[in-house]
């Protein structure tokens, strides 16, 4: 099988032994996987000699069901979300813990956005917002257009801001968001909208490690109001703000309970479903049943798509900025 990885910087295509079915995983054959900038362009600026697998988001049939999956059949299409087991190759060996079948009504390109979506309800549930609450989002990539998607959809109050006018401009055609490109309207905003009182949650999904936003943000939340880290930002705060306000600082990690965890994820063995109710798994099939019911368009995402033998070429874009697209769904 062929697999996209970055070596010295730089991102190549090789060969790799096809794996072999195990007990609780799938075999998939990948039909699309979706292209993370923040975190991809992160790990090939930081690659050596050793070669780094890249992607965690994609879709695929099922070849093989290993023993003891019950809930699917070969050909079944499913999301999937997660690495070292999901990845930018044509064949994938992912536990079922991190699988979710495809609903028959959402397209495949649309389910290959599956890990973007868990992590964006993660970071949701981190923040832990009641209905009608206002939330801010500050920083309107991949990941942070689709939080403020998700949230809209959950009936929050959402501002969102992004420095790039054209990235705020892409939530426009979401008529109960208000997404600005100065942080002056943005204020107004949150004044007007909460009388004054501040924001519930602010999320911060930029990166860039040190932000002058990241303090900023502490000035936009109500007493006992939250910050929630999600891109990656250093946590920055000042302590005089943090006080005045008793805020809360939350880290968001990745798709939800169960990521990195070995017995849930290499041995596929799931949380009991009454003490963990949000696993990343089950934050993947939720992801899937927002689209399929509509109450999300992800369908901007999808405008730029690449062949799997044109990926290198695209990451070189990205990486020297010629692209001004949020992703890039490989199509194998």
């Amino acid at each position: 099988m062929k697999s996209i990885v970055a070596r010295i910087k730089k991102v190549h295509i090789i060969e790799r032994t096809r794996p072999t079915i195990i007990p609780s995983y799938l075999l998939i054959k990948t039909l699309h996987s979706v292209i993370s900038p923040g975190t991809e362009l992160s790990l090939i600026g930081i690659s050596e000699e050793s070669e780094i697998t890249l992607g965690y988001s994609a879709v695929g049939f099922v070849t093989e069901c290993g023993e003891g999956v019950d809930d699917y059949l070969k050909g079944d299409i499913v999301a999937c979300y997660g690495a070292p087991y999901v990845g930018h190759s044509d064949y994938l060996l992912v536990p079922t813990t991190l699988c979710a079948k495809v609903p028959p009504c959402v397209e495949p390109k649309e389910a290959a956005l599956a890990g973007i979506g868990a992590i964006a309800i993660h970071a949701l549930r981190i923040a832990k917002l009641e209905f009608g609450e206002t939330v801010v989002i500050i920083g309107l990539g991949l990941l942070g257009q689709m939080i403020a998607k998700i949230a809209n959809a959950a009936a929050y109050n959402v501002v969102a801001f992004d420095i790039q006018t054209e990235r705020a401009a892409m939530l426009q055609e979401e008529s109960s968001i208000r997404s600005f490109s100065t942080i002056t309207e943005m204020e107004s905003e949150i004044e007007k909208c909460t009388k004054k009182h501040g924001a519930d949650a602010v999320l911060l999904c930029a990166g860039g490690k040190r932000s002058s936003l990241t303090n900023q943000s502490l000035e936009w939340i109500r007493h006992q109001g939250k910050v929630v880290i999600v891109g990656d930002i250093e946590p920055d705060f000042s302590r005089s703000l943090l006080f005045a306000k008793e805020a809360q600082i939350l880290i968001s990690r990745a798709g939800g309970p169960g990521r990195y965890d070995q017995v849930y994820e290499k041995q596929a063995i799931d949380y009991p479903y009454g003490y963990v109710r949000w696993t990343e798994g089950r934050n993947v099939a939720e992801y899937l049943r927002l689209v399929n019911d509509k109450r999300i368009n992800v369908q901007p995402f999808l405008m730029d798509e690449v062949d799997f033998q044109d990926a290198p070429a695209a990451y070189e874009k990205l990486i020297n900025k010629k692209s001004t697209t949020l992703t890039k769904i490989i199509n194998y």
